[in-house]
């Protein structure tokens, strides 16, 4: 599975953007796409993910309300609406999946991916 992200810039605060993760490859038995990001200093921490199947969504506290995920099955592409971004959210942003789907307690871990994007640069500054 080849994953490519798109979509990143620069943002001041309260601004919104739109990240694009397309699939390409080997798509048939992958069943979930999770964004990452990881700021300068930081570990790798993941976001929010979305079911490829049924469209299940799961956001991390500090993105909820904020993030939206979605997908369009016919383009094995997934979507990630960021709204009210704020300085914290700079990162470099990356879109995974693996084969299968983890349990739940690994879904938000990176070691629980196989397949990653190349990363965007996501900057929100005044």
């Amino acid at each position: 599975v080849q994953l490519q992200a798109s979509g990143g810039g620069l943002v001041q605060p309260g601004g919104s953007l739109r990240l694009s993760c397309a699939a390409s490859g080997s798509t048939l038995n992958y069943y979930i796409m999770t964004w990452f990001r990881q700021a300068p200093g930081r570990e790798r921490e993941g976001i929010s993910y979305i079911s490829t199947s049924d469209g299940m969504t799961y956001y991390a506290d500090d993105v909820k309300g904020r993030f939206t995920i979605s997908r369009d099955k016919s383009k094995n592409t997934v979507f990630r609406q960021m709204d009210n971004l704020k300085p914290e959210d700079t990162a470099v942003y990356y879109c995974a999946t693996t084969w299968g789907l983890p349990p739940d307690s690994r879904r938000m871990l990176p070691a629980a991916y196989e397949f990653w994007g190349q990363g965007t640069q996501v900057t929100v500054s005044s």
